[in-house]
């Protein structure tokens, strides 16, 4: 993985190379490459650069390449370290040069009868054995690259994107995609291929999308899809890129550009989606009345931060929807002996909807005896959706920063109308439903309360920036805010941080507790409050640094043995959501303090498409 860009055309696609990079690099990655066929040597030329796209670009600059044909890349390190010998393209024999999204999990077997048969392997990676699987196939066979690729994928297990050129057709790139998204950008007398519409929004708004198990060929004026040895043909969708996503603005980062949106995108997913007094559930699609008529039970699979929106929406469908339900992280779902009880509906959530483990776990559940299989997402043309019996699009628009902020709180929202949808079939009265309708309406405002607050969480920050360590404290539904908060500030300020629920730690974590260790606690005026100010109060006797998030009416007193983050009183089924905000915030201002690359933190990418 991370990132793929291709370019055939009548012009040099040196600057479209380069700018696609550009445009991929909010998903994280710790190399860059392109390889393009030269026109007047048709000879294969190659630059690779550890580091940031700007690494490549100045690199490029001293040592200048052109070619109308080429291929770009950056990667996030899978197998072997990030190194310029490692970075992609990777070639073969001067001959080919091969880019490559995914993992290749037999590659050391097909490594060996490579090396056999006179390969020289120059990197550690699993992706050379795939460009020299393509020589070896043409020399043999002497057939043309199209045809090469549509047999060696047979013997590739894992997932791929691949795409690749050939010094002897200087006129085409060939791309294969199995478990690891492509597109097609269709231009005039000239055509791209990238991992993501996004990298291409400069050259094109008309896009095809690959299908799992799709080879094509792309030439100047002509697309040839195959499914197998098939040809198919798959519709072109015009995307409209809106220029302000991709750009900060007036913000310093997108991750803060994207905290200060929520109260904007939350509004969004929630158009349409409500009247004045309910749930619409055809926003659901058409499947889901005849579904959800069948619901008594709930399996939910995400990862990461989705996995803890997943977590807040347990506690929802128990409260609200009366329902029992299971949240499983994705990459251990399909790895367990799974006992799916009658009426079970399954439940996916992704931001990106191409997350490998998530998807991995739809298609494991596919042989499962579920009611139906609901994708909760924010990309509406992604694998997830299209692979799912009916989909809820979280309408946050496109989240640049790697660490999940708009894209959380979205799918939280989208949950919420889940649990909603779910209770009035499970005894919510048409008043409950009315009531929960009227705080949804009241969310966006509530949202941009709790952004005012962003000075004060701004200044407690400072208190945090030299520590190493730091404990996140909630109950009952707050707990996997916690996790959520504590997640963030490990992501993008490198602070080692857990969450516990605030009950636990007399079992264990208040060992931990000191001077040195702050303490942040969330604490909405509910029905756990006193129980969690008798938690606290734990921490204090023992010396603990308290940063507290109360509700003004909590009853925290401005001269007491903590620093305070009010917020306005909030109605309890909102809590989850508006309570996440000053963690985001405090996340952000701590790393902004440290120095971190906020927008890009070290060893992660935006969408993980591997295992």
């Amino acid at each position: 993985m991370c990132g793929i860009v291709g370019a055939v055309a009548q012009r040099d696609v040196i600057g479209i190379l380069l700018e696609g990079l550009k445009r991929l690099e909010y998903r994280g990655y710790d190399s860059a490459g392109l390889a393009v066929v030269d026109g007047k040597t048709s000879t294969l030329k190659c630059v690779r650069a550890v580091g940031k796209v700007k690494e490549l670009v100045d690199k490029i600059a001293g040592e200048p390449v052109h070619g109308k044909t080429g291929i770009a890349h950056t990667r996030w390190a899978t197998h072997g370290v990030p190194s310029e010998r490692n970075a992609h393209p990777h070639i073969s024999r001067d001959e080919f040069a091969l880019v490559h999204n995914g993992i290749i999990e037999n590659h050391e077997e097909l490594r060996r009868e490579l090396i056999e048969d006179g390969y020289e392997f120059l990197s550690d990676t699993d992706t050379e054995v795939v460009v020299h699987m393509l020589h070896q196939e043409c020399t043999k066979n002497e057939i043309d690259t199209l045809t090469a690729v549509q047999r060696i994928v047979a013997r590739l297990h894992g997932a791929y994107g691949l795409c690749v050129i050939r010094t002897s057709q200087p006129d085409r790139v060939v791309v294969a995609r199995s478990g690891s998204p492509l597109v097609i950008g269709v231009g005039i007398g000239e055509n791209f291929v990238a991992s993501d519409p996004l990298a291409l929004g400069q050259v094109t708004d008309r896009f095809i999308y690959l299908e799992e198990g799709d080879v094509a060929e792309v030439t100047r004026d002509k697309i040839r899809i195959f499914s197998g040895d098939t040809p198919v043909e798959r519709k072109t969708t015009r995307i409209q890129s809106e220029i302000d996503e991709i750009e900060k603005g007036e913000y310093g980062h997108f991750m803060l550009k994207e905290i200060y949106e929520q109260a904007k995108v939350v509004k969004n997913t929630l158009s349409g989606r409500i009247s004045d007094k309910h749930v619409l559930e055809e926003a659901f699609g058409i499947k889901a009345k005849a579904i959800f008529d069948q619901v008594t039970n709930v399996q939910i699979v995400a990862c990461g931060t989705s996995f803890h929106a997943g977590l807040i929406t347990k506690y929802w469908l128990e409260n609200i929807a009366k329902m029992p339900s299971q949240v499983d992280i994705a990459s251990d779902y399909r790895y367990r002996n799974i006992i799916v009880r009658p009426g079970t509906l399954f439940v996916t959530i992704s931001q990106s909807g191409e997350t490998a483990d998530t998807l991995a776990a739809l298609r494991y559940a596919q042989e499962a005896d579920y009611v139906g299989r609901l994708a909760i997402c924010n990309v509406a043309t992604s694998s997830l959706v299209r692979e799912s019996d009916f989909s809820l699009l979280t309408m946050a628009g496109r989240e640049i920063g790697v660490a999940s902020t708009k894209a959380f709180t979205t799918q939280l929202t989208a949950l919420l109308l889940l649990a909603l949808v779910l209770g009035r079939r499970n005894g919510m009265t048409s008043q409950d439903e009315e009531q929960y309708v009227k705080d949804l309406h009241r969310l966006p405002d509530l949202i941009n309360k709790v952004l005012k607050q962003d000075k004060a969480i701004q200044q407690l920050s400072i208190n945090l920036a030299d520590k190493h360590h730091a404990l996140f404290l909630g109950r009952g539904i707050q707990y996997p805010v916690a996790k959520e908060g504590a997640l963030k500030l490990k992501e993008i300020s490198y602070i080692h941080a857990e969450a516990y629920p605030a009950g636990e730690l007399k079992h264990g974590p208040l060992a931990l507790v000191d001077d040195k260790m702050p303490v942040i606690a969330i604490a909405p005026n509910d029905e756990l409050l006193g129980k969690l100010k008798g938690n606290l109060a734990e921490v204090s006797a023992r010396g603990g640094k308290l940063f507290v998030i109360a509700d003004e009416t909590a009853g925290f007193d401005d001269e007491g043995d903590y620093q305070l983050i009010r917020l306005p009183p909030v109605p309890d089924v909102l809590s989850p959501i508006l309570y996440t905000i000053p963690l985001q915030l405090l996340s952000y201002h701590v790393a902004i303090l440290k120095g971190t690359d906020v927008d890009h933190p070290r060893n992660l990418a935006k969408s993980v498409t591997v295992e």
